[in-house]
């Protein structure tokens, strides 16, 4: 069996020995008992399962998992739903979702809130004009599936972190 390690939320985990076809989805629930990623589609379009893989450029970007095997992840650096809040405190972006109530059965939440914290990362590195962030946000969060339909809610959330220090983000 191979044997993988990596880092998820800055903790490291391995070498633990998973099978060829265990999905990354199930290695992070069954194994790992992270249960906050969520199996979604099982075709990697609804993105319920993304996670955030960090580059050693200091880039990030999301990844589904349900599609992907665990061995895919070998050697990556990844944060999970789980691993955003510190010491019990939310991010502003989890505290905006809140707030909007940008979640209604809250199944797709943790892609979305993973790839909103990408977008926010992004901007602090890369600040777009005023005039390109609704176009930036909507292009960021496309392809992520909501079936409750909250789009518009989740779009809301991310705005408000981005205006809420515009210095940060905006040009």
């Amino acid at each position: 069996m191979p044997v993988i390690s990596l880092s998820i939320n800055g903790r490291a985990h391995g070498p633990i020995e998973v099978r060829d076809d265990l999905t990354m989805n199930d290695f992070l629930r069954e194994v790992l008992g992270m249960t906050g990623t969520k199996f979604g589609c099982g075709a990697g379009q609804c993105l319920s399962c993304a996670v955030i893989v960090d580059s050693a450029d200091g880039t990030s970007a999301t990844m589904p998992t349900c599609i992907l095997p665990a061995t895919e992840f070998d050697k990556f650096a990844i944060r999970t739903v789980e691993g955003h809040a510190r010491d019990g405190e939310l991010t502003a972006l989890q505290k905006s979702f809140i707030s909007h109530f940008a979640f209604q059965c809250g199944y797709c939440t943790p892609g979305f809130l993973n790839e909103g914290q990408v977008l926010l990362e992004r901007l602090q590195s890369e600040p777009i004009p005023r005039t390109e962030l609704e176009r930036t946000i909507t292009e960021a969060l496309d392809g992520h599936l909501c079936r409750c339909s909250g789009y518009v809610k989740y779009h809301q959330a991310v705005r408000d972190v981005v205006l809420a220090d515009p210095n940060r983000f905006l040009i």
